[in-house]
């Protein structure tokens, strides 16, 4: 039986890396929400103009945005347990 855990401290640059990694998780929230901002002025105004289009279209992109951030927001625990799971075969 042979028992590798991951390793921290093997190469040099991991802790930049986790910094790095920990950046973009905030730039793409910060996209998440911006695009939630867009999507629901989008929705309005094409609630307000009659545009049944445009509103589908603002919808949509509420949705997905909301998505985004969910996964952004998980991506850790969602590897964590996935490790859990591939460790458990």
């Amino acid at each position: 039986m042979i028992d590798i855990p991951p390793n921290s401290s093997g190469l040099p640059g991991i802790a930049a890396l986790r910094t790095v990694v920990g950046a973009v998780m905030t730039v793409g929230l910060i996209l998440a929400v911006l695009a939630l901002i867009v999507s629901a002025v989008v929705w309005a105004y094409g609630a307000n103009s009659s545009n049944p289009h445009l509103a589908g279209r603002g919808k949509v992109g509420v949705l997905v945005s909301c998505g985004a951030a969910i996964v952004c927001g998980a991506s850790v625990a969602l590897v964590n347990f996935f490790w859990g799971v591939g460790q458990s075969v």
